[in-house]
């Protein structure tokens, strides 16, 4: 088995979730990394600075004799006693650095010595991120997209996820794309959800002829954006309008962004809940509030008060459905007719959600003209 790991095997070890032992420092992995990734830095970030001046100023060879220096005995000891653990785990496991050289050869090398062989990626970080950025310009380059679009609370994340060939944006961005899309957890970095995202569309075994589904977003999810290839290609791609009884949008916004955040602050915040929850509202809210209009804003935030004081008092959340349906009737969907006016010529299906399915299904799964 060959030691190096090339491009064309990129695709197979991210689809197969190979564990890739990272070996850059902590503040390099904290800026970008792989979800099957763990760090495990042969250099901290004081000494990678360090060597990486000294490589500058006084070439290679006295970069290495540094990095030596810095590790000592004991730190190279307990680099290959970490490396050993990892791979003694998970024995398919493969290494990189950030071009692929120096550090992850150092690291191959020294575990070599123990007795173990590990996979290195050619070309290290640089290479594997250059890989994903592809398949995102590739999905970007075909003609090949379906946009599901609909008024907000239309459930429009509930149906991609039951069909085949779609990315959830929202759900890798782990953000609900509006003003109250924030969830508990936080949102990855921009460049984890890059990875991600080209990762997920390699899991769909995409290919060219089949049409990829996606739902409609504006180019931010949150603190994050979609890539700008990407985010082109939606635009100009064809819309399917999922059209759901304004009662029933309620309901799902209830569910969605009451009842499961609420779950949510309590798994992870339980003596601070109702606080840390209430305080999520009200900043969504604020939020928006220039857009609302000072009149309509204190109007909603006083509905929205007393829904939480009611849930404070009795432990029920029915009367946060006053102030959706409000927000939703008058302000949410005349914002989404009026930006639905430009997009009109593009729309090419409009129905429920169970016609949208039995519409797009044979086209993700069959190939289009």
């Amino acid at each position: 088995m060959s030691e190096l790991i090339q491009a064309d095997q990129f695709k197979s070890i991210l689809q197969l979730k190979i564990p890739l032992l990272d070996v850059r420092a902590p503040v390099e992995f904290n800026k970008g990394a792989f979800p099957c990734a763990s760090n495990l830095p042969l250099l901290n970030d004081m000494q990678r600075q360090a060597v990486g001046t000294c490589y500058r100023q006084r070439g290679r060879q006295a970069a290495i004799d540094l990095g030596t220096r810095l590790l000592g005995i004991e730190g190279k000891a307990l680099c290959v006693k970490n490396w050993k653990l990892a791979i003694q785990q998970h024995p398919d496991t493969a290494l990189y650095c950030f071009r692929g050289g120096l550090r992850s050869k150092t690291a191959q090398e020294w575990l070599r010595e123990e007795g173990i062989s590990v996979r290195r990626v050619a070309g290290g970080y640089k290479a594997l991120r250059r890989f994903l950025i592809q398949q995102v310009e590739l999905l970007a380059s075909a003609d090949n997209l379906i946009i599901i679009a609909g008024k907000t609370g239309s459930g429009k994340t509930h149906l991609l996820c039951t069909l085949p060939n779609s990315l959830d944006l929202e759900g890798i961005a782990c953000h609900r794309g509006s003003a109250f899309g924030r969830r508990v957890i936080d949102q990855p970095g921009q460049i984890d959800f890059e990875n991600r995202l080209a990762i997920q569309l390699l899991d769909l075994h995409w290919q060219q002829q089949q049409r990829v589904v996606v739902e409609d977003e504006s180019r931010a999810i949150g603190s994050l954006s979609i890539p700008l290839p990407l985010y082109r290609r939606m635009h100009e791609s064809p819309l399917a309008l999922l059209d759901v009884p304004l009662q029933e949008r309620v309901n799902t916004i209830h569910h969605d962004y009451i009842q499961s955040n609420y779950t949510d602050f309590h798994r992870l915040h339980s003596n601070q809940a109702n606080q840390l929850f209430a305080d999520s509202l009200l900043e969504a809210l604020g939020r928006i509030r220039r857009r609302l209009g000072e009149e309509r804003f204190m109007h909603i935030k006083g509905i929205m008060q007393s829904a939480l004081e009611q849930q404070q008092r009795a432990g029920d959340t029915d009367a946060h459905r006053y102030w959706i349906e409000e927000l939703l009737t008058s302000y949410y969907d005349p914002m989404y007719e009026y930006q639905l006016e430009s997009k009109l010529q593009r729309v090419v299906y409009k129905g429920t959600a169970e016609e949208l399915t039995s519409w797009i299904q044979p086209k993700v799964l069959l190939q289009h003209t």
